[in-house]
């Protein structure tokens, strides 16, 4: 009984530490898939500030169902896009209003958006005068990494596994071994 529970407890250990290990290496890709956005959202918001129209700060048409370019939708304050490089289907996607008003008041608002179910995107919103920026790119390629992160934790908890009933099963011998040479 002691060793089914010494057992169960390492596999828990092992299964936290590897959960673990998925987790943070999801959060950081993640999180540093919003880092152009955020550059390009707060830059564009800038110069909307500055007196910048939006037609002068996008060009050209992006989509990110087929590419991997960060793209930007300028909303005015009744929630119509004012202008855009992003298209899908070609069409301007649009964002939940909910998602719009959530830059008010911060630097800015990240958010997971799925406007089609093949299209997930990392955006980032921020607020400028009259107006909200959306800067966003495809998540196509980080989600890739993210499955390989998960295959590496999954081999390497699984060799943990394997190790640690190696072990128990090399030390319950040694043991018997033992027991044997004092009788």
């Amino acid at each position: 009984m002691k060793k089914l529970l010494v057992l169960s407890i390492a596999f828990i250990v092992v299964s936290a530490i590897f959960g673990t290990i998925e987790v943070v290496g999801q959060q950081i890709l993640r999180q540093d898939a919003n880092d152009p956005q955020i550059q390009m959202a707060q830059d564009a918001a800038t110069a909307l500030n500055s007196g910048a129209s939006p037609t002068s700060l996008v060009s050209g048409k992006i989509d990110p169902s087929t590419s991997l370019a960060p793209f930007i939708i300028i909303y005015d304050d009744s929630g119509q896009v004012a202008a855009s490089n992003g298209s899908i289907n070609g069409h301007t996607p649009t964002m939940p209003s909910g998602s719009l008003t959530a830059s008010k008041g911060r630097d800015y608002h990240v958010v997971t958006w799925q406007p089609q179910s093949d299209v997930r995107i990392a955006a980032v919103n921020v607020a400028a005068n009259h107006y909200i920026v959306v800067a966003g790119r495809s998540l196509k390629e980080v989600e890739r990494r993210e499955g390989h992160i998960l295959q590496l934790v999954v081999v390497g908890w699984v060799a943990s596994v394997l190790i640690i009933v190696l072990g128990m099963t090399v030390y319950r011998r040694l043991g018997q071994m033992n027991v044997k040479r004092k009788s």
